[in-house]
């Protein structure tokens, strides 16, 4: 099950809504959504409900023993032994085959490569399972001594497949105490129709242009017909991202509980760096927060550790070697921004810093595609021209401009919706101080986002349900 599936949207959300409010104590509201988080887990993947109750356990009483014990010195084995459980279920479930086959390969060898079905959201409740840890030990919070509200902190459905990656501060307060307003409501809906659109309506249509080029291989793909193809896809994994995440925040709000943003307009970014504190924040913070200041070898090593932190962002995404090369590709160019200063890139002209950004980003969500590193150094000829002299391909081709002009609509919706419109139509509706201009500018929004509703249940009438692409990370 899915956020952008009907059964979802028009049985699952208003059902559990309606049980949920009907109860009035907090704590069996907490039950209802434990329950319908774990329905909603076990509509893709049963068996692995367990390994979630497992997980959850086991970073529960690890939390409150490392709690109970008042020396650093006699917290550490239980906080070593809950990092260690929470990675090796991640190494077990998602790099054992990876680790395999390079195995065989290195070293000639013939050892099983296990098929090992990946739970889903594995990366997401793992990660925050291990940010709960590390704040406890730290003294950021005290531990949870029931376990009905970590559990639920855990499994919350809105954010248990493809995150955001929740801190448990985010969550603390509103697991005994919360309460949604008329206001949380309607933001709450509206965000949910808006992150709908982005899937259903953008970034569907953007995957199916991508695989009709991308997937047919690339031998008889132009050099203009391969950014094309990028940047399409670019826009794909932004708008598939951003706009589950937009469902997932509004769908928390309809309960009560508002999640950290884990988009902000990425794509305004002048450099690499501020890219990365607009894309995908929480698993952004977590890596600085987390691993950045870890002390390697004795002692804090500023760059080795801006490498490891980029090597584990990019594993973090899949047992792939094209992560591993996205992920170091990123930190190859935070390290040149790091070492130019922020005076330097200051100094650039605008137009120059969003240029450079946007062909690095570009590039980069290129190599993130294709995981076959074969297939990755055939994109990258052709990415640069290097095909065009080798192999005689063009610099242009039909496929490309008659695509470019049939979906050239979509394209243009894609491009505006990726600047902040929206939040400066608010700005300037909050400025006026007219009752009626406000109460006109909420009515006009509701109609638009409703309008998008049908369009987007209609679309789903006959389609293949689509989960978002981090569903597999």
């Amino acid at each position: 099950m899915s956020f952008s599936d009907l059964f979802f949207l028009y049985l699952f959300l208003p059902v559990c809504l309606l049980i949920y409010y009907k109860a009035s104590k907090t704590r069996t509201r907490n039950l209802i959504l434990i329950i319908f988080s774990i329905i909603f887990y076990a509509w893709a993947q049963p068996l692995w409900v367990l390994l979630l109750l497992l997980s959850a356990a086991v970073n529960w009483m690890l939390a409150l023993q490392i709690q109970s014990r008042k020396s650093p010195d006699r917290q550490k084995p239980f906080v070593a032994l809950a990092v260690i459980y929470n990675l090796a279920m991640l190494l077990a479930f998602k790099y054992t085959g990876f680790f395999a086959e390079n195995l065989n390969a290195m070293f000639r060898l013939s050892l099983p490569v296990p098929q090992i079905a990946q739970p889903i959201g594995l990366s997401f409740y793992t990660f925050r399972a291990i940010s709960y840890i590390l704040d406890v030990y730290w003294g950021k919070y005290k531990a949870q001594r029931r376990f009905s509200l970590f559990l639920l902190y855990l499994s919350f459905f809105p954010h248990m497949t493809a995150g955001p990656i929740t801190r448990y501060s985010s969550m603390e307060t509103a697991l005994t105490k919360r309460r949604a307003t008329p206001s949380d409501f309607y933001e709450g809906l509206l965000r949910i129709m808006v992150g709908l659109a982005k899937k259903v309506i953008i970034a569907d249509h953007l995957i199916t242009i991508v695989d009709n080029f991308f997937g047919t291989g690339l031998s008889s793909l132009s050099m203009l017909g391969t950014w094309y193809t990028t940047i399409l896809y670019m826009l794909y994994i932004y708008f598939d991202f951003s706009g589950y995440t937009d469902m997932a925040l509004g769908i928390a709000r309809l309960f009560g509980f508002t999640l950290d943003e884990n988009f902000r307009y990425p794509f305004m970014c002048k450099n690499i760096q501020e890219f990365w504190q607009r894309w995908h924040i929480s698993l952004g913070t977590f890596f600085r927060d987390y691993l950045l200041y870890i002390p390697l070898f004795g002692k804090r090593r500023k760059y080795a550790s801006l490498f490891l932190v980029w090597f584990c962002t990019g594993f973090w995404h899949g047992a792939s070697w094209n992560y591993i090369i996205w992920g170091l590709y990123y930190g190859c160019f935070i390290f040149m921004e790091e070492k130019l200063g922020r005076k330097r890139l200051k100094a650039w002209p605008t137009w120059w810093k969003h240029l450079y950004s946007m062909l690095v980003i570009i590039i980069g969500q290129g190599i993130f595609y294709f995981e076959n590193t074969r297939q990755l150094g055939s994109y990258l000829t052709h990415m640069f021209g290097i095909s065009m002299a080798a192999n005689g391909t063009g610099f242009t081709d039909i496929a490309t401009w008659t695509s470019l002009k049939n979906n050239l609509f979509l394209i243009i919706i894609a491009v505006v919706a990726c600047f902040p419109i929206v939040p400066k139509l608010k700005e300037k509706v909050t400025a006026n101080r007219s009752d009626t201009v406000y109460t006109a500018a909420k009515v006009a929004a509701a109609c638009f986002c409703v309008f998008l509703l049908i369009i987007c249940s209609i679309m789903l009438v006959d389609s293949t349900n689509s989960p978002s692409l981090y569903w597999n990370f």
